[in-house]
This record gives C-alpha cells, structure tokens and sequence, in this order.
C-alpha cells in the first residue's frame, strides 16, 4: 500500500470514527441516566415522575423533528447540519451538567440536546453516504448502528459508575468534551452540496412534528394511564384512556401530511418528503425490519437489566457487566459480516439475524426461574447481540441505496424516526406486557395464600390496581413490615412476588418473540443481493 491509499484509509477510519461517535452520544442519553432517576431527583428536588418526565420528553423531542432536521440538513449542508447539532447538543449538555432545578434539566437535556439529536441523526445517515462508496457502505452502516446499540448496553454502566463514584453530572459533562473532539474530527468529513438549493415545507414540518409527536406521546404515557382502559386516578376521555385518543390524532394528522406532500407533488412544488419513497419496495422493507428490529432490541434492554438489577439485585455496575456480552457480540457480527462476507445476500443476513435474536429471546424465556442467577443471561445476550448486529450490518445500506444519495437526508430523518417509533412501542409494550402479568399474577397467589393476613391482601390489590411498579423483595419487604404482616406472611409474599416477576419478565419477552417472528414475513422485502445504489436524477 502506498502513502497516499495509507493516508486515504487513515482518513476513511476517522471519518467514520467521527460518525459512530455522533451516533453513540446521542444513543447514549436513552439509557445513561435509567439507573440513577431516584439520585438525580434528589439532586434536583424533585420527583422520580420529573426525571421520567424528562427522559421521555428527549425522545418526543427527537421523534418530533427528525424528519424537519433531515430537510434542514439537505439545505445548509450535511456537514454543517452536523456540526451546528453538536453544538446544540453540546450546549444542552453543559446546561445539563449545571442544571439546579429541573426547569433548567429539561430546557438542557430534553430541548437541547433533542433538537441537536435529531439534527445529527439524518445527517450521518447522508455524511456515510456521501462519504463511502457503495461497496463500503454496508461496513459502515453497521459500525454507525453497532456504535448506537452499544451505547444502549454501556449506557447503564456509564451511568452507574459515574454516580456511585462522582456524580451524574460529569456524566454529561464527559459529553461536552466528546463533543469537541467530534467537532475537531468533522472537519474532514466531506460534504457535497446540493445541487440545487431546497426549500423547506413549512406546513409538512408541522404536521409531521405534530402527528409523530401525539403518536410517541401517547404511546410513552401508556404505562402511566393505560392502553385503552383508564388506570384508577389517570385522566379519562370518553370513557377512553387518553393514550387512544393521542395515538388516533397522531395518525390522522400523519394521514393529512402524507396528503398534503402528494399534494405538493402534484403542484410541482416540493415535499418535505417525497411520497414516491414510501412506493419503493426496498426503501419500506428496510423501515420495516428498522423498526422490528428496534421494537425487540430496546425491549430486551427493558426487561433484562429490570430482571438483572430488580429480581435479583444487581448494582448499576453488576448489571451494566451482565449485558457487555450483547455488546461484544453484536460488534462482532456489524463490523464481521460486511467484512468477512461482503457479497453476502442481505435478504439471508436479515432472516438469520432475526431468528438468533428469535432464539436468544426463547433460550432466556425457557432459563428464567427464581433460582436463576445473574450468569443465566449470558447464552441468550450473545445469541441476541450476534442477531443484531446481522441487521446492523445490513439495513442501513439497504435503505439509502434504494434512493439517490441526494435524498440521503430523507432517508435519514425517516429511518431516526422509524426507528424512534419501535424503540418506543417496544418499550412501551414490553413494559406494559410485563406489569400487567406480574400484577395478576401476584394478586392470583396472594390471594390463594392462606399465610397472608386479608387486610394485606385488599391493599395490595388496591395498590396493584394503580398499577405498582416492577419491585424488589426489599421494597417489598418493608411495605409488609409497614402493614404489620407476620413473618410468615411476608415470606409467602416474598415468594409469590418473585413467581409473578418471573412470570411478567417471560410474557414480555414471549410478545417480543412473537413480534420477531412477524417480522419474518417481511424479510422478503430486502433485497437477495447487495444493493449497487441508484444513480443522482
């Protein structure tokens, strides 16, 4: 190898460096802070539902604008979209960082750093695009994915560690330094600019925003108010749960936009998204296996760590170990099968991948017991984490090579929302799924407890009722001593708790088994060979 092909690979590895690391900072923020909600809250004097709050809100913010930040992209540039989301984000960090009250937490972290995400997103969908050839792409794509799904699994350990030895706050602040050495490194990254100067659909950006918003909204408030049926002392409309009635606008203010884009379409005017896209087969396969493929990977993030740190009482740090072997797997398989197999079939990647996450999710159902210790995991991440990154590998490129790579920064901000929207449903689902079992559950065998006082036996059902978290033998220990159970008692409850959590934990994952196993049916929709690209019209 010449200098200059060294220094040209040089350069390609930073780049792509670059990316990854955009992708894994904003990944990042969904799940770092989920194991130290109760010590933030105290910092900040205020509720654990505040700090939830805030989370979510980061999400509703993404899902909101990630199609508007995709267009914003393809008129002042790729490049610049990316590098003016960092700063943004970098600025909802630091205020973060600093936050003394939860005001400031959620102008930083959900507003900020929200609107930057969903300006960094589509643009690094566009910048590998631009950056890479199509034979390169699909490497490329799988690094940018795995880099994503990693931060997920690290995410709790960052967070774990960073509160258990210094503060949460560094956790953020340690994202105002990885922005600038993002910052410092994009400037290499090339940038084309279009060849024409866009305009943005002012009334398509709203409605989208709208629509998507509502839609997430609701589907986030699920847990709290209820899928349809109102939960005791949750807001009811109509005798509905709120949540159906967000989801219902949401859907009909998506059904106006996509009108009024085929509209503009018609008056020779441009969309914010051109409908054509939704025509191509290949372009909604690889939405449609985006968004299988987050539903199950944010479940399983969902139920395992609750199972590793809730069941069985693992620290933050315990449970962020437990999950690396995901992790390694799933970087293994992103970054090994583009290279390894660089001709191989998509379509056969795809279906393989998804029947070892398929079997990861059956292997864990079949090994959960109350017995079980922490080590039971480990088989089922590795079998998950090698079916994800078979996906990662693919889908990216699958999905950007069905349209001109001028329209990158449309795929970009649909593929973010697309996979914003199973990320939510899955967890959503999963949670909901896994609450309402165990609830049952419980309530069935404290009920046929004879150990257990009756007055203990009302208020639970009661409580249950509001819809009582996923709780430890701990918590639940000391509310019995509260209620003044006897000894006996409270061992019987122990024991029906730990039954119901293990029941609630395998019917979350036996409706993300199904999920995957739907998602079989539209593998056909990927292409049998690797995707060449279309040419710029």
């Amino acid at each position: 190898m010449t200098d200059s092909e060294t220094s040209t690979a040089n350069t390609a590895k930073g780049i792509l460096l670059t990316l990854a690391a955009g992708q894994f900072l904003m990944t990042l923020d969904t799940s770092v802070m989920n194991v130290s909600i109760a010590t933030v809250a105290e910092d900040l004097g205020t509720t654990v539902t505040g700090i939830q709050g805030a989370i979510t809100a980061y999400t509703l913010v993404m899902a909101m604008l990630m199609i508007p930040g995709g267009k914003v992209g393809a008129i002042i540039g790729r490049k610049r979209a990316f590098m003016i989301g960092c700063l943004i984000y970098g600025a909802g960090s630091f205020t973060t960082a600093i936050s003394p009250n939860l005001s400031v937490l959620l102008l930083g972290w959900s507003f900020l750093e929200g609107v930057g995400a969903a300006l960094i997103l589509p643009a690094i969908v566009g910048l590998v695009a631009g950056n890479f050839s199509v034979e390169r792409r699909p490497a490329a794509y799988g690094i940018v994915a795995a880099s994503g799904a990693i931060a997920i699994a690290v995410g709790p350990l960052v967070g774990g560690f960073a509160t258990t030895y210094f503060s949460w706050r560094w956790v953020f602040a340690g994202e105002v330094v990885m922005v600038l050495g993002i910052l410092a490194f994009a400037r290499r990254v090339a940038d084309a600019p279009p060849a024409q100067r866009p305009r943005i659909d002012v009334i398509g950006a709203v409605l989208a925003a709208a629509g998507l918003g509502l839609f997430v909204y609701g589907i986030l408030q699920a847990d709290e108010w209820g899928w349809s049926k109102p939960k005791p002392d949750a807001p009811s409309w109509f005798g509905l749960s709120p949540v159906v009635w967000l989801m219902l606008a949401g859907v009909l203010l998506m059904w106006a936009f996509l009108r009024w884009e085929a509209h503009l379409v018609r008056q020779s005017k441009e969309p914010l998204v051109g409908p054509g896209l939704l025509k191509i087969r290949q372009f909604t396969g690889g939405l449609t296996m985006f968004f299988f493929q987050y539903f199950i990977q944010m479940g399983v993030f969902f139920v395992v760590p609750l199972y590793l740190s809730v069941a069985l009482g693992l620290s933050a740090l315990e449970t962020g170990a437990r999950i690396l072997p995901l992790s390694v797997t799933l970087l293994a398989a992103a970054l090994g099968i583009p290279r390894l197999l660089p001709k191989a079939s998509p379509r056969r990647v795809v279906r393989i991948g998804v029947l070892l996450m398929l079997l990861g999710a059956v292997v864990l159902m079949a090994a959960l017991d109350v017995d079980s210790g922490g080590e039971v995991v480990t088989v089922p991440l590795l079998l998950l984490g090698l079916g994800m990154g078979a996906l990662a590998s693919q889908l990216g490129a699958v999905t950007v090579s069905a349209v001109p790579t001028e329209q990158s920064d449309e795929v970009g901000g649909l593929q973010n929302t697309v996979t914003n929207l199973g990320a939510s449903v899955g967890t959503a689902l999963a949670g909901s799924i896994m609450i309402g079992v165990l609830a049952a559950s419980f309530t069935t065998n404290i009920q046929q407890s004879d150990a257990i006082p009756s007055q203990v036996k009302s208020q639970a059902s009661v409580e249950l009722a509001s819809g009582v978290p996923f709780v430890s033998d701990a918590q639940l220990k000391a509310g019995l001593n509260e209620a003044g159970a006897s000894s006996q008692g409270t061992q019987a409850a122990l024991d029906a708790n730990a039954d119901a959590r293990i029941d609630g934990l395998k019917a979350a994952l036996a409706v993300l088994t199904l999920v995957g196993l739907l998602s079989l049916f539209f593998v056909p929709r990927i292409p049998a060979t690797q995707p060449r690209g279309v040419p710029n019209g």
